[in-house]
């Protein structure tokens, strides 16, 4: 899994490790698996609320979607149930220990169209122009390089296909630092990097909003 930079460095296209603080929980294999346990947490479906964000990620049978730093899998099964049997997942992470916790989970739920793809903090070397919808859940914030990590995002996506962000209110939040921009930022940021921004709002109240971008 996976900021703020100075307009004119963004502008230059700098690169700086901008998601530090947020990712210093992502180091070793033993803080990941610390991360797994609340990833993997029993309340996790009441507090994430997956089937309502299927719903809104309006995904069709036989569409392609892809959880991008898709952490222990828990979306997968979700995700499934909106694509179908004949429909295809990409679940893409940075960690190949992540990647061998969702395999286990995609297998333990007999899921036999997800594919697993090891990205990198620049690339998450999706297949071209194959996807119908990518969802970045609670990950966006983690990005260290969001102008690369966009660019493979787009370069993913089907000519109208979508970008669905999830992710936390930087105001309010227990530890703002976490939270590199606020929901207005981001847009921003999505927005100079080749995708128009369809709508945004809550998705859960006072802790997350959700935000849909097509390409361009």
């Amino acid at each position: 899994m996976i900021f703020r930079l100075l307009p004119t460095l963004f502008c230059l296209g700098l690169t700086a490790q901008v998601a530090d603080y947020a990712n210093t929980g992502y180091r070793t294999e033993e803080a990941r698996a610390r991360v797994a346990q609340s990833l993997s947490a029993h309340d996790r479906e009441q507090t994430q609320k997956p089937r309502d964000l299927v719903a809104q990620l309006k995904l069709s049978p036989g569409m392609t979607v892809t959880d991008i730093g898709t952490g222990v899998g828990f979306m997968l099964p979700y995700l499934h149930e909106g694509v179908g049997p004949n429909g295809k997942i990409i679940a893409e992470d940075i960690f190949p220990d992540f990647l061998a916790r969702a395999k286990a989970n995609a297998a333990s739920k007999q899921l036999s169209n997800v594919e697993f793809i090891h990205g990198t903090d620049k690339d998450p070397k999706l297949p071209p122009a194959s996807i119908d919808v990518t969802l970045v859940l609670d990950v966006y914030h983690h990005f260290d390089y969001p102008e690369q990590m966009l660019a493979g995002i787009r370069s993913g996506l089907k000519p109208d296909g979508r970008l669905v962000i999830v992710d936390f209110y930087k105001e309010g939040f227990r530890d703002p630092k976490h939270i590199r921009l606020d929901e207005k930022d981001v847009i921003k940021e999505i927005e100079a990097n080749g995708f128009e921004l369809v709508s945004t709002g809550p998705f859960t109240p006072n802790r997350q909003y959700l935000a849909t971008f097509r390409r361009k």
